[in-house]
């Protein structure tokens, strides 16, 4: 069997143990590890360095969309992560694979169904349900990996207040949540709107929003 560490982040108890039961089958997995919201993977995945393959719940608690899989991929580049989520929408799906992730699995699957997509990732392969086509809007997904490719050059920091800023917190707000001084805050704003090549903070806050779903998307989803 193939050997890779795993940690599931999702905040339903019932799908971890079915989860589980198809890595079983594909991955030795003496010491998957389980949390339910997005801080607890953080620092999981900080104090793991063996840790490989992250499930990532769309909408567990901690995690907007697709925030999570980018805070993720900027963070921790060499963490393979694949989406799960019972949102078996196409555009939801592409914009995962856009992003970054290596697969999206609906939670509907069966257990032979997310035993393929976990073989398909372990083989270095990207997995998305058969009825669903790799790119279909190659405009969209050429803006989105370009999105994702500029969030990857940021430093976890700068990451941490792109966040705050789509938030609308202010420069003094920042440096106090990250216990920094307020010039600091302010060069890691001129880096931000230079890696995302935008004028301003409020661009660069739009830029962030991009990777969260929007109202229509969050209908019967977790």
């Amino acid at each position: 069997m193939n050997q890779a560490k795993v940690i599931i982040a999702d905040d339903h108890p019932l799908f971890r143990t079915a989860l589980k039961q198809a890595i079983v089958e594909c991955i030795e997995d003496d010491e998957s590890l389980e949390v339910d919201n997005f801080n607890d993977l953080l620092k999981a995945v900080s104090l793991n360095n063996s840790l490989e393959i992250v499930f990532l719940d769309l909408h567990m608690p901690g995690n907007d969309g697709f925030t999570g899989l980018t805070q993720l991929q900027n963070h921790f580049p060499d963490i393979v992560v694949i989406m799960v989520s019972s949102d078996d929408n196409s555009e939801t799906m592409q914009k995962a694979i856009n992003f970054g992730a290596a697969a999206f699995i609906p939670k509907s699957a069966d257990l032979a169904t997310i035993a393929q997509a976990i073989d398909t990732v372990l083989a270095g392969g990207i997995w998305l349900p058969k009825n669903i086509e790799f790119n279909a809007d190659q405009k969209i997904a050429l803006a989105h990996q370009k999105l994702a490719k500029q969030l990857s050059q940021l430093t976890p920091q700068q990451y941490i207040v792109l966040s705050q800023i789509a938030d609308g917190l202010l420069n003094k707000q920042i440096a106090y949540d990250l216990d920094i001084k307020e010039t600091t805050v302010k060069k890691h704003v001129s880096a931000i709107l230079l890696k995302l090549a935008v004028n301003n903070r409020t661009l660069a806050g739009l830029v962030y929003q991009q990777l969260m779903l929007s109202p229509s998307q969050h209908l019967n989803v977790s």
